[in-house]
């Protein structure tokens, strides 16, 4: 498809064309170019000055190993907060932190994961003896982001979802001894949101990390193997239990010899929402190395550039985006398209709307969110204590994970159409990328900053992109998050569509 550049010249005012040309024409070598004199024309201006290298740059610097990761709490976040602040003060943004400071602080336990991990399943011989296999870290496991340090050598014991839920008829540990021993455990719990929301609202605290390992270690086990291979710390810690994320080599092998398989064990689960728990007839024997910190604190940063109508500037579009990721575990995990895409994304559209000098009636406020990775903690804490009233937000647009791909996908669209329709005019207008919204009725665990101000009732859209080739490896939640793998075409448009279409909101 054409570059944005080529279409937005293309369809931009002949007397806007004309404006250009002239200025070139008349500028002197050597010295800038004058503003352009009519919103119309510096809107145009900065949503031109807009560019695919610089939005790329940020994103590299975000990844960088001084910043070791962006895990909430550590200094290496508190060092990509500042590096953003100085951005935002440079254009003019005002602090809306506490005690007018650029940051809003929470408690936020982190734990971090050091090198020196095993993970080994120990199978018995007919004849006697025993064979030992071992796994590789990232490929095949990964240490859980928020285990206790230690060693846990057990007999495996499968127990589903790990859910204990007597006013639903269900509990995963009935019949089975798993004192001492490791339990595995599926993720989320056996049914989907749909056809019956009511129904799944029951099961829907059931689904959570924390509650899986705090019912486990309730019921006795000394460590849990989580089919969920990603590094991932949004769960509680538990002092003196061993977790440890793992993928489908490590399941299959687990149900190796078995009447069934694994994937006809979930089936029978799910489609009975009856246990089929049961020992698995092997050891394990899990190591993971980690370092707690029950002090950890964490920050938002909150900027904002205020309207100008005198009733209207206390509303306000907010543009939001979390600035964490994952750390180590125990390798950097670099986070470029979650999320350094979409704070990228936001801070191009950000210097666009303050350099671009257009009177907007309403106020711009930004949201640069922490610990998303760990439980989408920072966000919930600001709904709940939010800088300006969650009734005068008119519209939040939420970038996550907008550095692949050749579309753009508009979550809550369907719910909040205005958002969406001043995304369209604008991509109508100038980029012509594949857009489109569609419905989500958020009734699953919160996976996005979103979904607490979509709870609260505040008219919000989280935006996506898709359509990228696939990678020959593993990128979500795993070291090959690197820049090298993003479309920068993408977010440059992006980014254009985002400015174009916070001015339409806070003027409309």
């Amino acid at each position: 498809m054409s570059r944005l550049s080529f279409a937005a010249r293309a369809l931009a005012p002949l007397s806007l064309i004309a404006c250009f040309a002239t200025t070139l024409a008349g500028q002197q070598p050597g010295r800038p170019a004058p503003t352009p004199a009519s919103p119309q024309d510096r809107t145009m201006a900065a949503m031109h000055g807009i560019s695919s290298h610089v939005i790329l740059d940020y994103v590299k610097e975000m990844t960088a190993e001084k910043y070791a990761g962006r895990l909430t709490g550590t200094a290496g976040y508190d060092s990509s907060a500042a590096w953003t602040v100085g951005l935002l003060r440079s254009w003019g943004y005002q602090p809306m932190g506490d005690k007018g400071s650029w940051y809003q602080k929470f408690p936020n336990p982190y734990t971090l994961v050091r090198p020196g991990t095993e993970l080994s399943l120990h199978l018995p011989q007919p004849g006697g003896g025993t064979i030992t296999k071992s796994y590789a870290w990232e490929t095949e496991f990964f240490q859980g982001s928020t285990s206790d340090a230690g060693k846990v050598n057990a007999e495996a014991v499968y127990v589903g979802y790990g859910v204990t839920a007597p006013e639903l008829g269900y509990d995963d540990y009935a019949g089975v001894d798993v004192k001492g021993k490791i339990v595995v455990v599926e993720p989320e719990v056996p049914m989907g949101p749909m056809p019956d929301s009511a129904f799944f609202r029951k099961w829907r605290p059931y689904s959570f990390h924390s509650y899986k390992i705090e019912n486990a270690a309730k019921h006795g086990a000394a460590g849990m193997v989580y089919d969920y291979h990603i590094a991932n710390p949004n769960a509680r810690f538990v002092k003196g239990f061993i977790l440890t994320y793992v993928g489908q080599t490590v399941m299959n092998d687990l149900f190796a010899g078995l009447p069934v398989s694994h994937r006809q064990t979930v089936d029978q689960i799910r489609s009975t929402l009856k246990p089929a728990s049961r020992p698995l007839g092997k050891t394990m024997t899990l190591v993971n190395n980690t370092e707690h910190h029950p002090e950890g604190i964490g920050s938002n940063v909150i900027g904002v550039l205020p309207g100008s109508d005198p009733e209207l500037k206390n509303e306000y579009v907010v543009l939001g985006a979390h600035l964490d990721h994952l750390g180590y575990n125990h390798e950097m995990m670099p986070g470029a398209h979650d999320n350094a895409s979409g704070v990228a994304v936001l801070l191009a559209a950000a210097e666009a709307i303050a350099k671009s000098k257009v009177p907007m009636k309403r106020s711009v406020l930004l949201l640069l969110f922490g610990a998303e990775e760990q439980g989408v903690a920072g966000s919930e804490y600001y709904v709940a204590h939010p800088v300006v009233p969650n009734a005068k937000i008119t519209a939040f647009l939420n970038l996550e994970s907008v550095g692949r791909g050749e579309r753009i996908g508009v979550s809550s669209g369907v719910e909040y159409p205005a958002i969406f329709e001043a995304m369209k005019r604008a991509n109508d207008a100038y980029v012509h990328r594949a857009m489109g919204a569609f419905a989500n009725p958020n009734l699953a665990r919160p996976r996005q900053d979103a979904a607490h101000f979509l709870w609260a009732k505040i008219p919000t859209v989280s935006i996506g992109t898709s359509g990228a080739p696939p990678l020959p490896y593993a990128s979500y939640h795993t070291t090959k998050d690197r820049w090298e793998i993003l479309t920068p075409e993408i977010m440059e448009d992006l980014a254009r569509i985002t400015f174009l279409a916070t001015l339409d909101l806070v003027n409309r």
